[in-house]
């Protein structure tokens, strides 16, 4: 949620950090806004609406400097609008901040500010925030002198320490024309190293086409940027950060030929699935060997109990690795949806491995249910996408599931590639713990080393499934539906539907629908069932039928040669034939396609969806 890009260097800084901002886009916002640092003192632009609103008002009022701050606001505390959007100053109107996250304590604090004498433009917490770091900056700077930068950093650290919640900030004062501020607590915050120039931003996408180096802070760490030089510290205790390369490049975030982020990326997941299996998997020995896990095995191995923790997509994806684990390899499996578990007293049993799951490994909840089984000297592995995210840093063990940059806000390829990773870890623990042959973890193997070649399959049927987004995109209303490993499919089948193209769409196991559900099956009300040839074919088929006798349109996806569904379905969408436990790889691909497709016919901006943010940094 917002987008903070920042930069103190020898080029104007305007272009940079307007072409920062349209990188951060997938994150979600309904605002912008910049300031520069020149010679005449502060200049600031902001404004409601997209980026390009953003950028006409700096072409119609030219910004100059080379230095700034930009900022793109998802709103939380006050509606959007021109004056709720960031940056804000503070009441001198020399400091100016921007913000990621929420200060909980923001009433309080303002009301201490305005019994000061303090004047507020804005309804947003941020400029409670602005106010505070400028009060201390005033009570530290002698009268009729100007501050220094190390000052400014001490009352970062000073209001910080008052204000309770999260944040991310960047900031500049108009009498320090060469300095940078930056600090995080719970949202995150990347400094990126450049050749006389540096740079700050939410993640690293606004970073890669000037630099690959990149520091990620820590919570609680406070750093000063010059062109040259930079400067961290932990509270008020000077630090030093391990400097990462960034392993994709700037060309990897980009359209790349096609229309949508969302679309590229489905399109990139039989790619990223090859290239894992390539890294890890030697199928004809029946083993996986993950570099990352390898000084852990043993002790993985010995847990007795996996927690699954996640929200959104990537709880749809803990509830596959379920399935997974517990057919494969005979662990006890529980699935957490990390926003309930972190507020419960939950007992956990020796053994136990926490396993949280999130793409940008930046996720509230599940960082907060992470740290709540932390506290209690439970193992935590990761599960993430991003290297160097907060989750990856404070998990124990880290598996990354190397989905590439996920621009789209509707996750798709790192969905995939968090199914991938499961089936992986699933199997090795079945071949470790004996419950798997060698025979048979080789053929498991070998199923898996065609699926990228079945996912291409899928997605040279593209056509088709464009012909049945025309026949549907009016309806407003679907039921998915699955059983077993393709349950899971259908609740992300729906929220894939629901995220990006505005339409009620529900996902059940299929038995369930007659718990309520089938009640609401009538002609304008089209199901979608998962159903491939497998284990429960016959019993899906029944759930099927009992739609069709009250006239309610069915999609199926089913697996390719399957004759008879075609007879009972008014449309099928055809995918080939693989294991059981690894269809869901091949069946939520078409899906993915669908949702895309229905949303393009009905005009919906599909890489940013209204009121969505990628990655949910904040309760």
């Amino acid at each position: 949620m917002c987008g903070i890009v920042g930069y103190v260097g020898r080029r104007e800084a305007a272009p940079i950090l307007l072409d920062g901002l349209k990188r951060l886009e997938y994150r979600g916002y309904d605002s912008a806004g910049i300031c520069t640092l020149d010679g005449s003192g502060l200049q600031l632009r902001k404004c409601v609406g997209r980026v390009d609103a953003l950028i006409a008002a700096v072409r119609a009022r030219p910004l100059q400097g080379t230095l700034g701050i930009s900022h793109t606001r998802w709103a939380t505390h006050g509606l959007p609008s021109d004056t709720n959007a960031h940056p804000h100053l503070d009441q001198s109107g020399r400091l100016v901040i921007v913000h990621n996250g929420i200060i909980e304590n923001y009433a309080d604090l303002r009301r201490q500010l305005v019994e000061a004498g303090h004047q507020f433009q804005s309804q947003t917490d941020t400029e409670v925030l602005a106010h505070l770091i400028g009060r201390h900056l005033d009570a530290l700077v002698p009268r009729g002198q100007r501050p220094v930068p190390e000052q400014v950093v001490t009352a970062v650290h000073q209001a910080t320490r008052e204000a309770e919640g999260t944040y991310a900030i960047a900031v500049l004062h108009a009498d320090l024309p060469d300095c940078l501020v930056g600090a995080r607590r719970g949202s995150p915050l990347v400094l990126g190293l450049g050749r006389d120039e540096n740079f700050l931003a939410s993640d690293v996408s606004p970073i890669l086409p000037h630099t690959r180096r990149v520091i990620y802070l820590h919570d609680g760490d406070i750093v000063l940027l010059r062109a040259d030089s930079y400067q961290l510290w932990a509270g008020d205790q000077s630090v030093e950060r391990p400097v990462d390369t960034v392993q994709w490049s700037a060309e990897e975030a980009e359209l790349g030929g096609f229309s949508h982020y969302m679309l590229k990326e489905i399109h990139e997941q039989p790619g990223r699935v090859a290239d894992e299996l390539k890294r890890v998997l030697r199928a004809d020995k029946g083993e996986v060997a993950w570099q990352e896990l390898a000084p852990h095995l043993d002790e993985l191995a010995s847990m007795r109990r996996f927690i699954l923790v996640a929200c959104g997509t990537s709880w749809h994806a803990a509830l596959a690795g379920e399935y997974l684990i517990e057919n494969l390899a005979g662990i006890p499996v529980e699935v957490e949806c990390a926003s309930e578990m972190r507020y419960r007293k939950r007992p956990f049993e020796e053994g136990s491995l926490v396993i949280a799951i999130s793409q940008s490994g930046e996720t509230a909840d599940t960082l907060a249910a992470a740290r709540l089984a932390r506290r209690q000297n439970v193992r935590t592995l990761a599960l993430v996408n991003v290297i160097g995210s907060t989750l990856a840093r404070e998990s124990d063990w880290t598996l990354y599931m190397r989905a590439g940059p996920e621009i789209g806000v509707a996750s798709t390829k790192a969905f995939t590639m968090q199914l991938l990773q499961l089936t992986l870890l699933a199997l090795w623990l079945g071949r470790r713990r004996g419950l798997l042959s060698v025979r048979e973890t080789r053929r498991i193997a070998r199923a898996l080393e065609a699926i990228p070649g079945k996912m291409k399959k899928v997605l040279e049927d593209e056509s088709r499934i464009i012909r049945l987004a025309k026949k549907y995109y009016r309806f407003t209303d679907f039921l998915y539906m699955g059983r077993q490993y393709n349950f899971p499919i259908a609740l992300e089948g729906a929220l894939k539907l629901k995220e990006i193209s505005y339409i009620h769409a529900e996902g059940y196991p299929s038995a369930e629908m007659k718990h309520g559900p089938i009640a609401l099956i009538a002609p304008d009300f089209p199901s979608v069932f998962v159903i491939p040839r497998d284990e429960w074919y016959e019993k899906n088929l029944s759930n099927l039928e009992e739609i069709k006798a009250r006239n309610g349109p069915i999609i199926a996806v089913a697996t390719a040669g399957d004759r008879e569904i075609r007879r009972k379905v008014d449309d099928v969408i055809y995918v080939p034939r693989t294991l059981d436990c690894l269809q869901p790889l091949l069946t939520v691909v078409p899906l993915q396609l669908f949702a895309y497709h229905v949303a393009l016919l009905r005009g919906c901006d599909v890489d940013k969806p209204r009121n969505l943010a990628k990655s949910v940094t904040v309760e």
